[in-house]
């Protein structure tokens, strides 16, 4: 499932890396426990329950969507170069969910023929992966991604990077402001830890379906 932003909400989306006028002071950027949320932050975002994401201007919003139990899974931003898939958890509070995460992803990516090698990032310590994969003609290939975790208040976030963005810094700038402009809804409820946060559809008022081509 498809959508793009409506283009009033994309005009107004704010530059993540801009400075305030008080005394230079930066903006905080996120992710944000919307409880942390600052009071003037006013960047349109897309309402999907545990999620609130703006997508800006050149990345297009995706819903990966389980059909037989019509439950969405995961959220996707896409782009002409890549790929950012976006999934929240249940946290401990206080805790490290991402530090207990990393070794066991990396030993999946072992299991399958693939690397998974730790490197400080912009949200700290991430995942830089390669795994080999068979390409549509029939070939061997190898695909490259990047595996980013941010700890919050009784939540994780995890975001992986594909494609381009995988592979240079300096193309995942873009893809890397979107991340830090994700706001987290965790709610009160009792959650077992790692279990995903539950996503929902949108608003259709936020939302204008993108026909098929």
């Amino acid at each position: 499932m498809k959508f793009r932003r409506k283009s009033a909400d994309t005009d107004a989306a704010a530059d993540p890396t801009a400075e305030s006028d008080v005394e230079g002071a930066a903006v905080p950027s996120g992710p944000f426990d919307i409880d942390d949320l600052p009071e003037e932050d006013d960047v349109p975002r897309v309402d999907l329950g545990s999620m609130l994401v703006a997508p800006g201007r050149e990345l297009e919003l995706r819903l990966q969507v389980d059909e037989d139990e019509e439950e969405v899974q995961a959220v996707v931003l896409a782009g002409p170069d890549g790929v950012l898939e976006l999934r929240a958890f249940a946290a401990p509070r206080g805790g490290d969910l991402w530090a207990e995460i990393r070794p066991r992803l990396a030993a999946d990516y072992a299991q399958r023929g693939g690397t998974a090698t730790e490197r400080e990032g912009r949200f700290g310590t991430e995942l830089d992966c390669q795994v080999s994969v068979r390409t549509q003609d029939g070939r061997t290939g190898t695909q490259a991604s990047r595996v980013i975790g941010v700890n919050g208040s009784r939540w994780m976030l995890r975001a992986t990077l594909m494609g381009r963005p995988a592979q240079d810094a300096t193309a995942a700038g873009p893809w890397e402001d979107a991340i830090e402009q994700i706001v987290i809804r965790r709610g009160a409820q009792a959650m077992p830890v790692g279990a995903a946060l539950p996503l929902v559809m949108p608003p259709r008022e936020q939302l204008v379906e993108r026909p098929s081509t």
